[in-house]
């Protein structure tokens, strides 16, 4: 049996090769050895699944062996959420919430997330804790466990963790405010596990994807532009105000201007900030991932907050949201999450946020950004993903860590920050970052311009310093 490690977020595979109900099965021993540990007095664990391919099968293999072990489950009905099984592990005092999940991941994996009491993801030390007590075999007669059984003797409860968000959404938003703005809006769900719940808190929505489609159409559910294409071509055809996406577990957030024009999630990131503090008047620390653009420093700075840096991975944000006063928790891959909810990313909560404060202002996304940019000055981002071979790679990750690189073509350097990668500072609060993929020879590169050509342009000049 080979060894099972969680990522950045949770453990991914390949369904049938890797992803295996024996596999899904160790690491959720694995689990119960902890629960059992942590909690000696017993507690439940919330278990869901996404839309993608034998979720079900998954999420009733974990099950099986959580009630084997006389651990108490609430099981979804049907697909759900990140976000979903995040806000149902804390409404019900769980010790651990499970959702079986790739993200954004192509359709031929599948993956194994972990929710911590809080209502968001379990803190790094504590996924460490868990990987560490999964077994080689996990050694259980799987068809031999009846859950009818579990059922009957109160270890296994039906939850509704779907009704419970949206019961949650329309406490918090004001959905009288959008659907009186006549602002016309469109949703792309991407075929993941939000599709349902956008069209019962604001039915007039223009739809997309939003049917159940285990495969994503041969295509990874990531909000980012190259995806989108269909959706971007409807926002301009409906004329569309602006649009939401999400990807397939529905905590990453994609958005489009009424131009069908992509809008980043650093963009995102200082209009939630913009619209929390001058608007709702809410106070709070921001903490972003390495990746995220400089401007969020200048907001905080210009609004009197507090600014933090982590590395990249929500993990390292929830656990300074679990015991810090944050106001906004993000990063550059469209992971957001902010007070007044949980210390988890959910998409289709900060396109709620937009959405209001649209309606509220009564301007466009545009106005807004333009808002955004009198108090730090306008920019543009672009990232790169090299497909290069892992020599490459690892020489210019060596010259990043011997601080070879002075200047990128006519960019000079002037700092480096090398807390997750290596991110460089330019003139003119330009900037540029090397990161390597940790997974595969890939080697990222991102940029931020004072407009596109030039954000552009420093990818190019990386490029050619770096001889990729």
């Amino acid at each position: 049996m080979s060894k099972i490690k969680f990522g950045t977020d949770g453990w991914r595979a390949i369904i049938a090769q890797e992803f295996t109900v024996d596999n899904v099965a160790r690491v959720t021993v694995g689990l119960a050895s902890w629960l059992k540990r942590k909690y000696p007095q017993g507690t439940s664990v919330v278990v869901g699944h996404d839309c993608r391919f034998a979720g079900e099968l998954f999420a009733e293999t974990t099950v099986k062996v959580l009630v084997h072990h006389g651990i108490k489950v609430h099981l979804a009905k049907g697909f759900v959420s990140t976000p979903m099984v995040s806000l149902g592990t804390l409404r019900t005092t769980s010790g651990m919430g499970v959702i079986i999940t790739a993200s954004h991941n192509p359709p031929s994996y599948n993956g194994y997330k972990l929710k911590g009491p809080h209502g968001g993801p379990l803190i790094p030390e504590q996924v460490q804790e868990v990987e560490d007590l999964i077994p080689e075999q996990h050694g259980l007669d799987l068809a031999a466990i009846d859950l009818a059984k579990a059922k009957a003797d109160g270890l296994l409860l039906d939850i509704d963790l779907e009704g419970m968000y949206v019961e949650h959404v329309r406490k918090s938003f004001d959905l009288e405010a959008i659907r009186k703005s006549g602002l016309k809006l469109g949703y792309d769900a991407m075929y993941g596990a939000g599709q349902r719940v956008i069209p019962q808190v604001l039915p007039e929505t223009t739809l997309l994807h939003c049917d159940h489609n285990p495969g994503f159409h041969g295509q990874a559910p990531e909000p980012i532009h190259r995806n989108l294409i269909p959706f971007s071509n409807l926002i301009k055809e409906k004329k569309l105000a602006c649009g939401l996406a999400t990807d397939g577990d529905a905590d990453r957030i994609g958005l489009y201007n009424g131009k069908g024009e992509f809008v980043d999630s650093h963009h995102i990131i200082l209009l939630l900030i913009h619209y929390l503090v001058k608007y709702k008047q809410f106070t709070g620390k921001v903490v972003v991932a390495t990746s995220t653009t400089p401007k969020v420093e200048n907001l905080c700075r210009h609004y009197g907050l507090e600014y933090q840096v982590t590395k990249i991975g929500f993990k390292w944000i929830a656990g300074i949201m679990i015991t810090d006063d944050v106001l906004l928790g993000g990063e550059e891959s469209g992971g957001i999450a902010i007070k007044g909810h949980i210390p988890e990313r959910d998409g289709i909560w900060m396109g709620l946020t937009i959405w209001e404060f649209m309606a509220k202002s009564g301007k466009s996304l545009d106005d807004l950004v333009q808002e955004v940019y009198a108090i730090v000055g306008p920019f543009a981002y672009e990232r790169n993903d090299l497909h290069i071979t892992e020599t490459l790679k690892q020489q210019v990750l060596k010259a990043c860590a011997a601080n070879t690189y002075k200047q990128f073509g006519t960019y000079a350097v002037r700092k480096v920050d090398t807390l997750d990668g290596f991110k460089f500072f330019l003139d003119n609060e330009e900037w540029l970052m090397i990161r390597a993929s940790g997974t595969e020879p890939v080697l990222r590169l991102y940029a931020g311009g004072t407009t596109m050509n030039d954000a552009v342009k420093i990818l190019e000049a990386c490029r050619a310093t770096i001889g990729a």
